[in-house]
């Protein structure tokens, strides 16, 4: 069998680092790139520099942002008295689109999963927290936390894990509505759906 060429063997063990990409995906990708134009194979490498170079962290909500901090942290127009809690910063542009939330988020970067390994240490609750009155933020306008964490076994382990904690703060807690199917995942729900989850949330 004819060895494979050492910089195409590279590119197909990196691709299969990235979730959801095995090794027949990885080589269709790598021989796509193989056999595109020049232009297109640099132009996708000058992105991904970009946006390593470029995007970063909010120091407040931990969204993706160019700027720290992000545009919806700085902006006047939020209604700080709410924090929806989200697992991930794609679950933000989701809830952006349907027009209906008005207050800020918090990006936690990922759920409770003992299966996996991943505890409350290994997610952004400490940085929650601190933004809450009574916990550090004693002058904290905040009033309601939204615990919008997908509807599935670990979403709803650490809606439950927040709750406790945060309801000890004084803090009103409430969680998205049924208009979520369980088992889905925010990002791939429609405005209207999630329109009727935040209306329709209820107390924790």
């Amino acid at each position: 069998m004819q060895p494979v060429v050492e910089p195409v063997a590279r590119l197909i063990e990196e691709f299969t680092k990235l979730p959801g990409i095995g090794p027949k995906t990885a080589q269709r990708l790598t021989f796509f790139l193989l056999r595109a134009p020049a232009e297109e194979a640099k132009a996708l490498a000058e992105a991904i520099l970009r946006m390593k170079e470029r995007v970063t962290f909010c120091s407040v909500c931990y969204n993706i942002t160019e700027t720290d901090p992000c545009r919806i942290c700085a902006g006047d127009e939020r209604d700080r008295s709410l924090i929806c809690v989200v697992e991930e910063p794609l679950d933000v542009l989701a809830l952006e689109r349907t027009g209906s939330y008005e207050g800020l988020y918090h990006v936690l970067h990922g759920a409770i999963s003992p299966v996996d390994g991943i505890g409350p240490d290994d997610l952004r609750i400490d940085g929650l927290l601190r933004r809450l009155p009574g916990a550090g933020g004693s002058a904290s306008p905040v009033r309601e936390v939204i615990l919008a964490t997908n509807p599935n076994l670990e979403g709803e382990a650490t809606a439950m894990y927040l709750a406790r904690l945060i309801a000890a703060l004084g803090v009103r807690v409430t969680r998205l509505a049924r208009g979520m199917p369980v088992g889905g995942d925010l990002e791939y729900a429609d405005e209207v759906t999630l329109t009727r989850a935040l209306e329709g949330r209820r107390e924790m």
